[in-house]
């Protein structure tokens, strides 16, 4: 039987020493700022605190997804190596790169016959997505068979919960997340937003409070009413270059349910061109 390999993408926003310790092939989307593009291979991503600098300055990076072609070259240099592939990608409600992994590991499959490649569409982002592919990677440890972790990942994939508020509204208004009004009101006030990812894998808003630490502390309490107790024993948090708040978003939620494994990380520069320097983000295991 052929070994397999877990795959994914860099919206996972996973930090370097994690994708090194689990030695994952991860295939990236790219930004451009000032018609320069990042992220391919021979022209590195900026270091995050710098890549939000640039944003605070004005700059307005722009993504590229993935096209099926740069995923097919991806998948077909593993198979070379002798290994199916389980790809869990980028929501398909933001972004059309599952679609390409899929394209590409159509295309593949007739030109390997003898391999195996499944697609995921994770329905997630940043560490949101992070966290399902923590979640295959356990259970692949585990010794279960790539069917056997699809499956399982296919079927909980709706009982990991993404919240998260911004900053700053304008990044969020250039998106089409919220209307010109609400942006110049909800700055004039201090209104910040909170969001979730729904179903359908869409950014959606679901309430405002008024301060950056109140947005915080909702954060804390929303995760607490939708954890599922019994599944959640790790949480992961994601930040657009605000790291000291998202220690003490850490600690708060330590404080509130005990839990003490956590992965603190940057928003990269694929996902932050669309939230923003600012954002704090949340992931955990619902109800599903």
């Amino acid at each position: 039987m052929r070994k397999y390999l877990i795959t994914t993408e860099n919206t996972t926003d996973f930090p370097e020493e994690y994708i090194k310790q689990h030695d994952l092939r991860i295939v990236g989307l790219t930004y451009s700022i000032d018609d320069v593009t990042y992220g391919v291979e021979g022209s590195p991503a900026h270091p995050s605190n710098m890549f939000y600098k640039l944003m605070r300055d004005g700059k307005t990076p722009k993504t590229t997804q993935v096209n099926p072609d740069g995923a097919k070259k991806f998948f077909e240099e593993i198979l070379k190596e002798g290994y199916n592939i389980l790809h869990i990608a980028f929501s398909s409600g933001l972004s059309g790169t599952y679609n390409s992994m899929v394209i590409a590991a159509e295309e593949l499959r007739e030109e390997y016959p003898d391999s195996k490649i499944i697609v995921i569409d994770s329905l997630c982002a940043s560490l949101g997505e992070g966290l399902l592919v923590d979640f295959a990677l356990e259970l692949q440890a585990e010794g279960k068979t790539m069917d056997e972790v699809a499956a399982i990942v296919e079927y909980e994939k709706l009982s990991f919960s993404h919240i998260f508020t911004v900053e700053d509204l304008v990044y969020l208004y250039r998106g089409g997340r919220v209307s010109k009004t609400s942006m110049v009101l909800g700055t004039m006030l201090g209104i910040k937003p909170m969001l979730h990812v729904d179903n359908i894998g869409k950014l959606v808003p679901e309430s405002k409070v008024r301060g950056r630490k109140a947005s915080l502390d909702t954060l804390v309490k929303t995760m607490v009413s939708r954890m599922d107790k019994e599944k959640t024993k790790k949480f992961f948090i994601s930040h657009g270059d605000c790291f000291e708040e998202a220690q003490y978003l850490a600690e708060k939620i330590k404080e509130a349910t005990g839990i003490t494994d956590y992965l603190i990380g940057n928003i990269g520069p694929v996902i932050g061109s669309h939230s923003g320097p600012g954002t704090m983000a949340v992931f955990f295991r619902g109800k599903r």
